[in-house]
């Protein structure tokens, strides 16, 4: 009887590591929309645009600039500034390549990236490589500043379609984005940031 216990529960643990591993290299349901051409270019030059007015020197007694950026618009000017993903934004069907960083400097190479706001969420999701395969991994989380960085505190994590609890990565995420707090240093005319209402907003300085 308890031969048969032990074959039963190694039966159980095999097709629970298939499972696993299935669910981390099956590819979720991406965040965001594929953009045309042509609506990428508008949205990134949107982007552009709006934050230039951050730059606008403010008159005495009148209220910091604000500008509220949709996801469409992040996600564009991502695309664009990679330089070599082209300004077609974000494809969920073909991932589209990025600069190489793994190598120069032992991170891991991002292939694709999607932005997404849904109320005070901010859902980004990015195709890299785990073991020589590739992996999409979703982040989750509500995104500020204090201080004058970037902060972000994450409520979601996933690797393919496997829900990771956040317990587990947030202490992880936490020191590596204290590792790197001098690129999360907000813009000088950046008071601070917020994701509110789907949508990302700076608030002049």
């Amino acid at each position: 009887m308890n031969g048969n216990l032990r074959r039963i529960i190694s039966a159980v643990t095999l097709m629970t590591s298939l499972i696993a591993i299935f669910l981390v290299l099956k590819k979720p349901s991406p965040v965001a929309h594929a953009q045309p051409v042509a609506a990428a270019a508008a949205n990134a030059q949107s982007f552009q645009d709006k934050l230039q007015q951050l730059d606008r020197t403010k008159q005495p007694g009148q209220a910091p600039a604000e500008v509220h950026l949709s996801s469409d618009e992040v996600s564009a000017a991502i695309a664009q500034a990679a330089g070599a993903i082209p300004v077609t934004a974000v494809s969920s069907s073909t991932p589209s390549p990025s600069p190489q960083v793994e190598g120069a400097t032992g991170q891991p190479e991002v292939k694709d990236y999607q932005v997404n706001f849904e109320g005070d969420i901010a859902r980004g999701q990015f195709l890299t490589q785990v073991a020589g395969k590739d992996v999409w991994v979703t982040l989750a989380g509500h995104l500020g500043s204090q201080d004058g960085y970037v902060t972000f505190v994450p409520s979601e994590f996933k690797v393919g379609n496997l829900n990771v609890p956040v317990s587990l990565v947030n202490d992880a995420l936490q020191k590596k984005l204290t590792e790197e707090r001098d690129r999360l240093k907000l813009p000088d005319n950046v008071a601070a940031i917020k994701v509110e209402n789907g949508e990302l907003i700076m608030t002049q300085k």
